[in-house]
């Protein structure tokens, strides 16, 4: 399996955390041509007071957030709105994982969505900033949101960014 996971916070026990870490996995792996099986993956399913810790330590934001990544090596596009280069196979880690049980659970509340699917939303784009795209320049943030889109469609669930 692509995805490790370690719980910290037993209220991610109520999912089936695993199943929608791989399947948020193979979704993203396969749909950039890379065979799921080769890549590992950690997720760290805590709380809001683990991630709002880690939030301070590593982004200087003493608050919780829903997901939290760390690739294991820097893989950004150079050309706004390309894709970066895909990952080297001799390393076959993609990086870390963190995501709040509490953050998730209210956002998926606000915005009228399952728990499972708002998971699956935050799993996918966590593991596309593993594999260098991010969010911070507009051309970049369309096509990672589109890919997220994508994504999301082929695994049944609807565009995480539609106005509600």
């Amino acid at each position: 399996m692509p995805v490790e996971i370690n719980v910290e916070d037993e209220s991610w026990s109520a999912l089936d955390l695993q199943s929608i870490a791989d399947g948020a996995a193979d979704a993203t792996l396969s749909r950039l041509g890379l065979e799921p099986s080769v890549w590992e993956i950690s997720l760290l399913a805590c709380d809001d007071a683990r991630i709002a810790a880690l939030n301070a330590d590593f982004r200087g934001k003493p608050q919780p957030t829903n997901v939290l990544s760390w690739p294991s090596d820097e893989r950004g596009a150079a050309v706004a709105g390309e894709s970066p280069l895909p990952p080297d196979l001799a390393d076959p880690e993609l990086g870390d994982i963190a995501i709040a049980f509490d953050t998730c659970a209210a956002e998926a509340r606000t915005m009228g969505k399952t728990l499972p699917a708002h998971a699956t939303h935050l799993v996918v784009h966590a593991i596309l900033h593993l594999l260098g795209y991010d969010h911070i320049r507009d051309p970049d943030a369309l096509l990672m949101e589109g890919l997220e889109n994508e994504i999301l469609g082929k695994l049944g669930l609807a565009d995480p960014y539609e106005e509600t």
